[in-house]
């Protein structure tokens, strides 16, 4: 074999895997909430051997992380509209769909616990919030950029995110979307 064939494919089983165990997770995580399982468990749930995950992620709190970040980012990317309202709206709205989806309140859950569990959650929990601040400060920036006046990445935080969240953790669901516009409003 070249060493073109030896390189792994995006896409290829460790992609398969890697979408397996992250889904075992997450419905772990809706069945039994956090800290409730093992990385056994989740072996077990996803179809395959436990030194896999181990090789991979390191240890259940990694693979948990891991879990977090990837659907935060793969399903509320940073919109870019031409308007910092535009933006602000379409992001809103996505982040809405996700935490009200079908694993949506998991993850959410799975997010909050990360962040306010022991040292190692905290490290956790300072990756998660981290990455988040990073993608909203650059949709901010792009505003910025194009002239208009952009609020802060923590205002963002305290008068669109939090709500949301709070709301989907107490399980006052649905989102309206005339909910979600008036945040962005307020906070506008």
């Amino acid at each position: 074999m070249n060493e073109r064939q030896q390189t792994r494919r995006p896409g290829g089983r460790s992609a398969r895997v890697g979408a397996q165990v992250h889904q075992a997770v997450t419905d772990l995580i809706s069945e039994r909430g956090y800290g409730n399982f093992t990385v056994g468990e989740v072996a077990a749930r996803a179809g395959v051997a436990d030194s896999s995950i181990y090789r991979r992620w390191g240890s259940l709190e990694t693979l948990l992380t891991d879990v977090a970040l990837t659907r935060l980012n793969a399903q509320s990317p940073m919109p870019d509209t031409g308007s910092v309202a535009g933006d602000l709206r379409a992001y809103a709205a996505q982040v809405a769909r996700e935490i009200t989806g079908p694993d949506g309140p998991a993850v959410l859950h799975l997010a909050v616990a990360l962040s306010s569990t022991g040292q190692q959650g905290l490290q956790a929990g300072d990756i998660l919030r981290t990455e988040r601040m990073r993608q909203l400060q650059s949709m901010l920036d792009r505003a910025r950029d194009r002239g208009e006046a952009a609020p802060d990445a923590l205002d963002v935080l305290d008068h669109i995110l939090a709500p949301m969240y709070i709301r989907v953790l107490f399980g006052i669901v649905p989102l309206a979307p005339e909910y979600i516009d008036g945040l962005v409003d307020r906070l506008l």
